[in-house]
């Protein structure tokens, strides 16, 4: 009846393309259960739903750190969680059982299968979705593009963004205009960065123009795909090809946004194609696109197909900077309205360097407070709250501290089976009370300087003891770019103006769901963040 009553308040399409899913998941069921059999059984939540178990609940959760920290405290670090059709998945959010998983043997732990092929639905085999040999390949073509000495060249880029913006804002504060959406004019400038420094193509979002992937990616934050049968359809459509015939919204937008990124690929990389050919220029290789169409020749020792060097295009620009870098450096601002103690902190800091666009050096050396507002801002606002991957082999993972299994057995590791889906809930850890200690919830910069962390934070590997970035072989190739890009951009609005609620500090924010979980203002549409703003200079 649950099912029946379900099935009625969908549209036409969605209901067929649902009773497809279940009738073509139910063949995976005995697979699942076999997995399972030899991994250790934990406790864990009860299933809430037959059909999905708490894939619903995690799918519809607009807070899924939340959902994690509920969970934790109910069931311990390590725990099982109730998935499809009466399949489980580990949780391990104790933090030696974490570092394993990410950095001892990354490769015995890879994507989901449904994950991967999502991404060569899109683009084509990319870094985001290779393993082993491939993995390392390309990610060695593409390391020098996010080098030190390469992000030091992007700089003067960078800043020429965080102009454009300072100069829009100032002409619309002398147009009366004291309120400005800051999400949208962040969203431009990761999109224009990342385009300019990486592929020497300027989108022009923050000159007005609207790229046709913007539009892609914002679709993800219509009704269309708001809700769980939606985004059910569209992450398991890879997995079951039937389903990508099924005329829904979904597989709409999934085309729209492969043919999207598809054309802008094809015209940079041809493009750079013909101004390498002509003028053959050292420094332009040094790009990120210029070493992409480099490792296209064999005698770079790094060959990538073309279909390959379009998938790293796609994968680097759109999916692995624009989103989560615009949604951290919004939930900085966010933040520093929220803290204006912090605001002023910062802004004395920075007024004690010359007022100028500061060096690599400066940034990266001689700010602690600005560095320590990035970690905090990471560390409360993970851009993505989990890594799910497979265990493709056997395994043994050791444990920080004892737990006791679901027979009642007391255990120091964990028995992984080949087959068995594995949740890393870096959002928990990065913001857990037993790790980071009772003020973990809190937006404290001060952490971060003149005494140590927490042991339980010490003890977490990552970047600066954050899981933000991942860790291991596969921590995040661009992290060094997004840090200079969050500090470069943030010194010349903190220096150049002050931000604060409108309706005062305590202004509700919530998440709302897009192709990940971006902030907003609870009282506004969308994904507004609409700030006071007022011009200091």
């Amino acid at each position: 009846m649950a099912v029946y009553t379900l099935l009625q308040g969908l549209r036409v399409t969605d209901a067929i393309a649902l009773s497809l899913f279940i009738l073509l998941a139910t063949s995976l069921v005995v697979k699942h259960r076999s997995s399972g059999l030899r991994t250790t059984r934990l406790n864990g939540p009860t299933s809430y739903s037959v059909i999905f178990g708490a894939f619903a609940e995690l799918t519809q959760s607009t807070e899924p750190v939340s959902l994690y920290d509920k969970w934790v405290r109910e069931h311990g670090t390590m725990f099982s969680l109730p998935m499809a059709f009466g399949a489980r998945s580990i949780v391990l959010s104790d933090v030696k059982a974490a570092s394993h998983f990410l950095s001892k043997d990354t490769y015995t732990y890879q994507g989901m299968p449904f994950v991967k092929n999502i991404f060569d639905l899109l683009f084509g085999r990319g870094i985001l979705s290779s393993e082993e040999d491939d993995h390392r390949r390309l990610r060695k073509a593409l390391t020098p593009a996010f080098s030190n000495v390469a992000i030091k060249g992007y700089l003067n880029v960078l800043y020429d963004s965080a102009y454009k913006v300072k100069t829009s804002w100032e002409a619309l504060l002398e147009s009366g205009d004291a309120t400005i959406e800051v999400q949208k004019w962040m969203n431009g400038v990761a999109f224009d960065n990342l385009g300019i420094a990486g592929f020497g193509y300027d989108f022009g979002c923050l000159n007005g123009n609207r790229p046709p992937a913007v539009d892609v990616f914002e679709s993800f934050e219509s009704p269309e795909h708001s809700g769980f049968i939606s985004r059910a359809l569209f992450f398991l459509s890879p997995v079951f090809p039937l389903l990508t015939h099924v005329p829904t919204e979904s597989n709409r937008m999934l085309k729209s946004m492969k043919h999207s990124m598809r054309a802008i690929a094809d015209e940079l990389l041809e493009r750079t194609r013909k101004e390498l050919s002509l003028s053959p220029d050292k420094q332009a290789e040094k790009s990120m696109i210029g070493l992409l169409i480099k490792s296209e020749r064999a005698l770079s020792g790094l060959t990538m197909s073309s279909d390959e060097v379009m998938a790293q295009a796609s994968n680097t620009l759109l999916i692995a900077g624009y989103e989560t870098t615009s949604i951290t450096m919004t939930w900085a601002l966010i933040e520093l309205s929220r803290n204006q103690d912090v605001q002023r902190r910062l802004r004395e800091e920075l007024s004690q360097l010359p007022d100028t666009d500061l060096s690599w050096e400066q940034l990266n050396l001689y700010l602690p407070y600005m560095n320590a507002v990035s970690l905090e801002t990471m560390r409360l606002h993970s851009p993505v709250p989990h890594l799910l991957r497979t265990a493709v082999k056997d395994d043994i993972v050791p444990l920080g501290a004892p737990i006791r299994t679901a027979a009642g057995v007391t255990v120091s590791e964990l028995v992984i089976a080949k087959g068995t889906s594995v949740y890393c809930p870096i959002g928990h850890i990065n913001r857990s009370e037993d790790i980071w200690g009772p003020d973990a919830a809190e937006f404290k910069p001060e952490r971060w300087l003149g005494h140590e962390l927490p042991s339980g934070a010490r003890g977490v590997q990552g970047h600066h003891h954050l899981l933000s970035f991942g860790d291991g072989p596969r921590i995040c190739i661009g992290r060094n770019f997004a840090l200079t890009n969050f500090k470069a951009t943030l010194s010349v609005l903190i220096r150049n103006f002050s931000f604060e609620f409108p309706d005062g500090p305590d202004t509700p924010i919530v998440s709302t769901k897009a192709l990940l979980l971006r902030p907003k203002i609870e009282s506004e549409k969308s994904t507004s963040v609409s700030l006071k703003v007022t011009r200091l200079k």
